[in-house]
């Protein structure tokens, strides 16, 4: 039974750090949408009213971060941009990895050390995921006239 529950417990911490890599181009567009459904909630929208909210900022938010990487031509705005999603995912990175060391390790000097390792691949992870987003933009407007 301990074996079983040590195998469970790795196939845990191996699925949150997967879904940690695969959704920390969205904790910003989470971060607003919580808190536009936590502020709707507290002027009197009710569960769903606020639920409704939640989503529809943090879809704008997505679609409005998406857009501009297509649209904008700067690379320092693009950079702007994509670091501006890139902070709260390596904070989320920070803070996950730092929760997941704390049960495996006592030296609080190597946990802040895992963490900010982990902090800075995710960030890296999310970088590389916006940089998608941008290189899928719209096709070269030289061509569309030849």
């Amino acid at each position: 039974m301990i074996i079983l529950g040590i195998l469970v417990s790795i196939a845990a911490i191996g699925t949150m750090c997967w879904l940690l890599f695969n959704l920390a181009v969205f904790a910003l567009p989470f971060f607003l949408g919580l808190n536009a459904a936590t502020w709707a909630f507290g002027t009197g929208a009710g569960w769903l009213g606020a639920g409704l909210v939640g989503l529809l900022a943090a879809g704008l938010t997505l679609a409005v971060a998406q857009g501009l990487l297509m649209f904008v031509r700067p690379l320092w705005a693009r950079m702007l941009i994509a670091l501006v999603f890139v902070a709260p995912a390596v904070l989320a990175g920070f803070y996950a990895t730092l929760g997941i060391v704390k049960l495996t390790m006592p030296s609080e000097t190597w946990q802040l050390v895992f963490a900010i390792i982990g902090a800075i691949a995710v960030g890296v992870t999310a970088l590389l995921r916006l940089a998608g987003w941008a290189a899928a933009g719209p096709a070269d407007r030289n061509l569309a006239r030849a």
